[in-house]
């Protein structure tokens, strides 16, 4: 696992895209604090970046870096949750609309919704977690389908355009353990608001 976790490390900091199972289904991921990378990511699956993208961090303390302010909501939804869960945290912290330039102080803003809201999810996978941590920042976790297409669940349903298209891909044989299911998404608000999007 340290061989793969240490080869795709070496493509997300060149700006590159990588094929990796998480903890739901495969996914196609890409630093997400770089706005060319995440660039790459959209053209691959044929999206439109008006839409917001799914980041994986290592865990809260991460997560706290990236948003204005964490409702205490969302601490307590992570601490008690026991499958894989989205949340979308409202205010990130995202660099200039239409800059190119990287900074790992800040989200791309092509990862970020019209209303400043991203969606992130701590992965139960060790894989993923120890990838984000190594990485010290949090990665794109889109699933590997062209936009509109069915998400495939394990790696042998990956069409071949997904596959062709990205710079490096995981080992298939740490897919075990994945649930081969979308997570549950959850927004949550600074009101202690909560909007189940998809159970």
């Amino acid at each position: 696992m340290n061989t793969e976790i240490q080869k795709a490390l070496e493509v997300l900091r060149r700006s590159g895209l990588i094929l990796y199972p998480t903890d739901t289904v495969w996914g196609i991921g890409c630093d997400a604090t770089d706005p060319v990378a995440v660039a790459k990511v959209y053209a691959l699956k044929n999206r439109e970046d008006s839409k917001s993208l799914v980041l994986l961090a290592s865990d809260m303390d991460m997560i706290c870096r990236y948003i204005k302010e964490v409702p205490e909501m969302a601490i307590q939804l992570v601490e008690v949750n026991d499958k894989p869960m989205t949340i979308i945290y409202p205010g990130a912290v995202a660099g200039e609309k239409g800059s190119e330039k990287a900074s790992r102080h800040c989200l791309a803003y092509n990862t970020v919704a019209e209303d400043g809201t991203v969606g992130i999810r701590i992965p139960m996978m060790d894989f993923c977690r120890e990838l984000v941590a190594k990485l010290g920042r949090p990665i794109v976790s889109t699933s590997a389908n062209i936009s509109g297409e069915k998400t495939p669940a394990k790696f042998a349903e990956i069409a071949d355009e997904i596959k062709t298209g990205v710079d490096y891909i995981v080992d298939p044989s740490l897919e075990k353990g994945a649930t081969g299911q979308s997570s549950s998404i959850i927004k949550v608000g600074l009101d202690y608001s909560i909007e189940i999007i998809r159970k």
